[in-house]
């Protein structure tokens, strides 16, 4: 632990506070924005990202129509599916990559201050940088290679959200939460104190 949130100065962990709930309220917006334009199943991520779905926008419409007119209704009119071709998703890649990376560091800044063994605040950093990674990982290799990676966007966007769950629960009890002694830190005997005075007295 490079440093301890618990005795930090007000003004730190007001900071911090405040740096997470800001980033809670993205990742709920973001959440939410994935809800409405890439669904949050395999399938949908998959038709997405997929090069299917750019084949089918990318198809010429017959020489010949035929126009009719019929009432419709909303249910048969059906949603629209949001697809991501290959230019935009060159530019996601580079707008959200550096984006996460100052996120997942600014993050891995906060667990530094938590009292962790060394391994968890490894395991730790090495999940919210991986989070980003696997997120765009699976979108090229579900766009170049197979529908079947879209478990692996999936998997970062669940990552990510994992990783930003432990550093804000562990740092706000670190933080705001009263802290009690450990059990196992042996608690000093009555009368201690005055022996080891008199005891430091009497040497010459």
């Amino acid at each position: 632990m490079l440093y301890d949130l618990r005795h930090a100065d007000l003004r730190v962990r007001w900071l911090v506070t405040l740096l997470l709930a800001t980033l809670g309220t993205s990742y709920l917006f973001g959440a939410w924005m994935v809800g409405l334009y890439a669904g949050f199943s395999t399938t949908k991520v998959a038709e997405t990202y997929g090069a299917a779905g750019e084949a089918m926008m990318m198809q010429m419409p017959p020489e010949t129509t035929m126009v009719t007119e019929r009432p419709v209704s909303m249910a048969e009119m059906g949603e629209e599916q949001h697809h991501v071709d290959i230019n935009l998703l060159v530019q996601d890649t580079h707008v959200h990559m550096p984006m996460y990376a100052v996120i997942a560091a600014c993050l891995a800044v906060i667990a530094l201050g938590v009292p962790l063994s060394r391994w968890a605040g490894l395991s730790i950093i090495a999940l919210l940088f991986a989070a980003p990674w696997l997120d765009f990982a699976g979108m090229w290799l579900t766009k170049l290679v197979s529908p079947g990676f879209a478990f692996v966007t999936l998997a970062g966007g669940w990552a990510m959200a994992l990783g930003y769950t432990i550093v804000a629960a562990l740092a706000t009890y670190q933080m705001w939460l009263p802290q009690r002694p450990h059990p196992l830190t042996p608690s000093p005997q009555r009368g201690e104190g005055e022996r080891n005075l008199r005891s430091g007295g009497m040497r010459p």
